[in-house]
């Protein structure tokens, strides 16, 4: 339809334009996608057969919606792409403060203008862009925001009485009409105001100061909520999870694989970092199994969740890190070394909550812990596993490697070392590049080095060697032969 040249209700009613409520809107569209196998929430990822069905059933079924899960598992973004099933543009009543239908208007508003004009009425057209509400539940909302109050001012203005309803000034649900409206964080809303909620849903009517309006307000209600077990601010009242058509469990990706696609789509980078480093797909990995470990640590909290904005910001601190080290060192180009992961250790202390155990070792440490802990867990994929027990002096892969470092001094790693230098301290240990052609033959050069540190800090995790921190780099030893020299 040329929408733009239509701006009369004569000329919507003479191309036969037939109205649709939201709901059949979002139901219509969206079985066309299906029929045509687009998909219908582009950019999702690890809900194809779980979050994503049911929200389509959800949707045909015109239910309002309860998104229901931890922190950071994509509950907004899903709320926001459900635009994307709505018709393009729609008419309203030109001047209408809540976007009335003009084959269907319900405002005095909308009705009087009609009624003065009939078929000279103007018609505006709303794009499915500004269709879509959005409020925070917080603590501090009242009836007034979501729904409206009297208002003094245009009383006066108008010189109306409090009686006419024309005084009434309306709040984002009813300016919402036939829109997208969300609330996110529901039980955070003080439960008097969720009670407002129960007629909207159910009966369609709002009632501002003793008016009862019967508006039948055309809204696809989306609400976002944390588990209420951990939520301890408030839970969403009883009749008003009875009047929400379908609740839907969210969660958190299940492989390394669909957490990594999640990362880099949604990491906000330089165009020159990504140009300048390189990052070995090993590096992904680990960065993605530091969540992972998080979400099964002793040291957090289950029920907060660990949140997927964490692998996000930390692979934008790691790449923040090789980009400062590389212009420091005065290089145009350089790879991600696994000494690069403290650096994002802000990125995750601030994305976990801890328990009292937790609190007790410091942020800091746990953060430390989750990364030896993920080092650890990837070291089996790559090297030949290290048993906790071992037979003593049984012979083991590792025993030249060991012997190097208990024979030697020990080297070091500096953190500001060039690619050159760092490259060549690698190949100084001629037992590490052993280890890696044999277990590791056909890895790439450019992966290799990250691999080479990536085992020494596995023999560190696993007790073979010893790792010490200081002020420019970390030092690498064996475990007693210092000390047993020093004797």
């Amino acid at each position: 339809m040329e929408h733009t040249k239509i701006t009369t209700l004569g000329e919507l009613k003479k191309v036969g334009y037939e109205s649709k409520s939201i709901k059949d809107e979002l139901r219509d569209n969206l079985l066309e996608k299906i029929a045509n196998r687009e998909e219908t929430f582009q950019g999702i990822w690890g809900y194809e057969n779980s979050v994503i069905p049911e929200l389509e059933r959800a949707i045909l079924s015109r239910h309002n919606i309860n998104l229901l899960g931890l922190r950071g598992q994509a509950k907004t973004r899903l709320a926001r792409l459900m635009i994307q099933l709505l018709d393009e543009w729609i008419p309203v009543v030109g001047g209408s403060e809540i976007h009335d239908d003009p084959l269907n208007p319900m405002s005095r508003y909308a009705i009087q203008l009609i009624e003065e004009k009939g078929d000279e009425t103007p018609i505006e057209w709303l794009h499915r862009d500004e269709r879509f509400y959005e409020k925070l539940a917080t603590p501090d909302v009242t009836v007034a925001d979501l729904i409206g109050d009297v208002d003094p001012i245009k009383a006066a203005n108008l010189k109306l009485s409090y009686a006419d309803d024309r005084v009434i000034h309306f709040g984002m649900i009813p300016r919402a009409n036939r829109c997208i409206f969300v609330i996110n964080e529901l039980p955070d809303l003080q439960a008097r105001i969720q009670v407002a909620l129960f007629n909207i849903l159910q009966e369609g009517d709002i009632q501002i100061r003793g008016f009862k309006l019967r508006l039948p307000l055309d809204l696809q209600f989306v609400f976002t909520a944390n588990p209420e077990d951990y939520t301890n601010r408030g839970s969403i009242v009883t009749p008003l999870k009875d009047r929400i058509g379908s609740q839907i469990l969210t969660h958190y990706p299940e492989s390394i694989e669909i957490a990594k696609k999640i990362t880099k789509q949604e990491a906000e980078l330089d165009s020159r970092q990504s140009e300048s480093i390189y990052v070995p797909e090993m590096a992904m990995d680990l960065l993605e199994q530091i969540s992972f470990e998080a979400r099964k640590s002793e040291y957090v909290d289950a029920k907060s969740g660990v949140s997927a904005r964490m692998s996000i910001t930390a692979f934008e601190n790691l790449l923040s890190t090789a980009e400062r080290r590389s212009i420091k060192a005065g290089s145009a180009k350089t790879a991600i070394r696994l000494s690069d992961f403290m650096g994002v250790i802000p990125s995750i202390t601030g994305k976990i909550e801890l328990v009292y155990e937790g609190e007790q070792e410091g942020a800091g440490s746990v953060a430390e812990i989750l990364i030896e802990d993920s080092i650890k867990t990837l070291f089996a994929d790559f090297f030949p596993k290290i048993d906790k027990l071992e037979r003593k002096d049984a012979e083991g892969p590792y025993d030249d490697l060991v012997s190097w470092f208990f024979e030697g001094e020990g080297f070091e790693l500096l953190d500001d070392d060039s690619d050159d230098e760092y490259q060549s301290k690698l190949d100084s240990v001629v037992p590490l590049q052993t280890l890696v052609r044999e277990y590791q033959p056909t890895i790439s050069r450019e992966d290799s080095y990250f691999l080479k540190e990536f085992l020494l800090w596995g023999l560190v995790a696993h007790k073979k060697l010893s790792k010490q921190r200081f002020l420019e780099g970390y030092q690498f030893k064996d475990l007693y032969g210092s000390y047993i020299r020093g004797l």
